[in-house]
């Protein structure tokens, strides 16, 4: 059974996709009402799944006119994709952003899903035992010579 976090995630995604990737403007208390959720809900679903690492940028604005606007950052290239995700990685990543960088290679088909699943293996913080901030610089630099690797295989 699908949880309402999954639920309001894939009817964002829908909603950007329909939009020919040109972005989506939504009311938070529409969205909340439509699936009988707390505002704060729409909030976790955006904060955690619409993210920077996840290929999409985020607009808000408060108030009685107030809007949530969600557009999809479209690259040209695989190449231009990697390379945007290196820049995201920086010399250090948390593993939750290492991970949500690795779902969004996925879902841009960058990688497979047993890759995906072995490269989050590797980041893991029981993988790599050592103490912060060391752990985030060496996840950092994983995640920034795999992406190489497929920048140059690419070739």
């Amino acid at each position: 059974m699908r949880n309402i976090s999954d639920i309001i995630e894939e009817y964002l995604k829908e909603l950007i996709k329909k939009s020919e990737d040109e972005g989506v403007e939504i009311k938070r208390a529409h969205i909340a009402e439509k699936f009988d959720c707390v505002p704060s809900q729409l909030n976790y679903v955006i904060k955690t799944r619409f993210t920077n690492e996840h290929g999409y940028t985020v607009e808000s604005k408060r108030g009685g006119g107030g809007y949530i606007r969600i557009t999809k950052v479209e690259t040209h290239s695989k190449a231009e994709y990697l390379a945007r995700l290196k820049q995201l990685i920086g010399p250090a990543v948390s593993q939750q952003n290492a991970e949500r960088i690795i779902q969004s290679m996925l879902e841009n088909r960058a990688v497979t899903l047993r890759e995906a699943k072995m490269i989050n293996t590797a980041v893991s913080r029981e993988a790599l035992l050592i103490e912060l901030p060391y752990r985030d610089q060496l996840r950092a630099n994983i995640l920034n010579r795999i992406i190489d690797v497929i920048l140059y295989s690419e070739e």
